[in-house]
């Protein structure tokens, strides 16, 4: 079995990264002028990578499969983003955020990583106030925050409910200005169809051009992997329709290890599904679990009478309400993690106690906020006695300015105010915490191939806490790669500009060439869609929220048949030189369908329960924590490596073994 080396530095944790930048190697000025970098994807982490690489004078080829970089799934994160700056003096630190990442992921993540992650979390907000994102601001106009799931400070810096969106336009002004310089080179409409390998080094890409069909070589001295995560392995989710996994996996099969694909995440605060023809969910942000209170009637006949439509949630009093995670879980109430909460509300639907007409539906609820806000504004309006009219009126204005675009976006998917009768929320597919794995570096098992963001496997665990992803793909991209890729570029500046007409590029443009003209060709029956919502099924019903051994292998094999079916009956129409969405499609379903089977391989193999990943055969008997997940650390205090050798099945695990000297192993408790 291949010792994994993850080239952690020696020394303290709160030393390990000054000290590594301090003896890193360096690449001086003038050379970066002869070095190309590659960067696929612009979100947060690729936008802000590639921008720091072009300020530092690399010669930067961005691409994003948008037509444009402010298209990136990043915008749809609302919540908002950590940091452990401790505006609110209520005890946060560089120590605590990394304490509460390690012990929310349920201590599957590398301690050294998430450290460096805490260390540098501040650093990103002064870089987003510095390009004018508009984060909230308190009276006084200083920075605000608020709370979210899995912590018991308030440590989010948010930007109303858009937080996303104001970070991926201050990384792509920061762009624009590279573009404007020459040193990024932008390619809008671009997808990534396989990576090129040159003496075991990755050089260069080949691309596809989405409008015409062009099929193009791109060489450099190291190619960065952004591209996001792979939640639409499940095709309900909330990731928007384009978002793939078709680098990543490329990459895979190229070489690099990918780690830990059964570690995904299942939001809580989701609208709940509407019908079988639905093609995404949407998501709700869990900022609204700071005001907002779960619950389903405490009787199962209201409960009933709800579903049928014979009753309404305002017509249940407070005493017939079970607000259960504030129940269960009284230490931190509504803002658990979301692994926890998700759990949670799928046991009270299968219970029966679900609100809407399928029964998989909890009511999120603002009528205790929109009071509690309502009397403390009449108070400083100097209003003794208001009525309960100003009251809800004051309140509901508080409630706006948090979270009207939201409230609002909740209204037109639902047609139903909010404000006045509970949401509806259900847990759904959301972050993928697997993904490539990297070193300290952020480098892949390939040399010179890095994977940054939610491409990676790195930071969170087993379960990733809420508003970190931002901060993840911001650290990844302006503080932690320009430094470690120039220790691996600083041998290559002897090696002078890549050439691409080499057998290896030759190779993989035809390898690209014959994959789409089998699809165009292939006289199938089935539309792309048809096998992907049979994976979908699949992994809902057998790789979802809850996971067993018998359920686990029949998965396996039944994404073996719909793969066999895809390649002998799937259907493209449209031409290869044009502009296909059902092509790029194929593509990408095609991929999805053997990662499918890599998710539920892994997911077997782990015999435990943590954080995301929930085995129904691994859970506490007995005692405070009983029915919570069980984690097996003497067995599973490891990283799950796959390495590809022609199927998912028959991947090889490789094991990179955490050790934690500087969080104690234990439970994970939230009551």
């Amino acid at each position: 079995m291949t010792k994994l080396n993850s080239r952690v530095p020696e020394g303290p944790i709160a030393d390990k990264w000054t000290t590594y930048k301090d003896k890193i190697n360096l690449v001086n000025p003038a050379n970066k002028r002869n070095i190309d970098i590659i960067v696929i994807g612009t979100g947060l982490a690729g936008g802000s990578a590639a921008a720091t690489l072009a300020e530092q004078g690399y010669n930067v080829k961005a691409f994003a499969y948008q037509d444009s970089p402010r298209r990136a799934h990043s915008i749809a994160a609302q919540g908002g983003i950590n940091a452990a700056k401790n505006y609110q003096g209520d005890g946060d630190s560089n120590y605590r955020l990394f304490y509460d990442t390690v012990k929310g992921g349920d201590y599957r993540s590398r301690e050294a990583n998430v450290y460096r992650l805490a260390e540098v979390s501040g650093n990103i907000i002064d870089q987003c106030v510095a390009q004018g994102v508009p984060f909230a601001r308190d009276y006084g106009g200083l920075l605000d925050n608020r709370s979210f799931g899995g912590v018991l400070v308030s440590r989010t810096f948010y930007a109303k409910g858009q937080t996303g969106q104001q970070l991926l336009l201050g990384a792509y002004s920061a762009m624009n200005r590279q573009i404007a310089r020459g040193k990024i080179e932008m390619f809008n409409r671009h997808e990534m169809l396989d990576v090129v390998i040159v003496d075991g080094k990755a050089r260069g890409i080949i691309a596809r051009n989405l409008l015409t069909g062009e099929i193009s070589r791109h060489s450099a001295h190291a190619v960065v992997v952004a591209s996001g995560g792979y939640g639409n392995v499940y095709f309900l989710s909330t990731n928007a329709m384009g978002s793939n996994a078709t680098a990543a996996w490329k990459v895979h099969k190229k070489g690099a290890y990918f780690a830990n694909p059964c570690f995904t995440q299942i939001h809580p605060t989701c609208i709940p599904r509407s019908g079988d023809y639905q093609s995404k969910l949407t998501l709700m942000s869990e900022s609204l679990r700071n005001d907002g209170r779960i619950w389903v009637p405490k009787h199962i006949e209201d409960a009933k009478a709800i579903q049928q439509g014979k009753l309404k949630p305002t017509e249940i009093p407070e005493e017939n309400r079970d607000y259960y995670l504030e129940r269960r879980y009284p230490a931190f109430g509504n803002l658990v993690p979301r692994d926890v909460a998700s759990r949670a509300a799928k046991e009270r639907c299968d219970a029966g106690y679900g609100v809407n007409a399928t029964g998989e539906a909890v009511y999120l609820d603002f009528k205790a906020a929109i009071h509690r806000y309502g009397k403390e504004q009449a108070l400083l309006h100097g209003e003794k006695n208001p009525s309960e009219a100003k009251i809800i009126e004051l309140g509901e204005q508080i409630i706006e300015e948090k979270y009207g675009n939201l409230f609002q976006m909740y209204e037109k998917i639902v047609a139903e105010n909010p404000y006045k009768t509970p949401m509806m929320i259900y847990p759904a597919t959301h972050y993928t915490m697997g993904g490539i794995w990297v070193d300290y570096n952020l480098m892949t098992t390939v040399p010179g191939l890095y994977a940054l963001g939610e491409a990676n496997f790195s930071d969170h665990g087993a379960n990733r806490l809420g508003a970190s992803a931002l901060m993840q793909g911001l650290a990844d991209g302006y503080f932690v790669l320009p430094y470690t890729i120039g220790d691996y570029l600083s041998n290559e500046i002897r090696t002078g500009k890549i050439a691409t007409d080499t057998a290896e590029f030759e190779e993989a443009e035809k390898s690209v060439k014959e994959r789409l003209d089998f699809f165009i060709n292939n006289k199938g029956t089935h539309s792309v869609d048809y096998f992907h919502k049979k994976l979908g099924k699949v992994m809902w019903n057998k790789v979802g929220m809850a996971r067993n051994e018998k359920h686990l292998k029949e998965a396996i094999a039944e994404i073996k048949e719909i793969r066999e079916d895809f390649w002998k009956n799937v259907k493209v129409p449209g031409k290869l030189n044009d502009f296909n969405q059902e092509l790029e499609k194929a593509g990408r379903v095609a991929d999805f369908l053997e990662l499918g089977e890599l998710f539920a391989t892994d997911a077997l193999d782990r015999k435990e329960s943590c954080g995301g990943h929930y085995r129904e055969e691994s859970v506490v008997k007995e005692g405070e924590q009983k029915g919570e997940a069980l984690r097996d650390d003497v067995n599973y205090s490891y990283v799950s490596a796959w390495e590809y050798k022609g199927e998912p099945s028959e991947s090889v695990l490789h094991k990179e073994h955490l050790e934690f000297k500087d969080i104690e192993l234990k439970q994970r408790s939230y009551k």
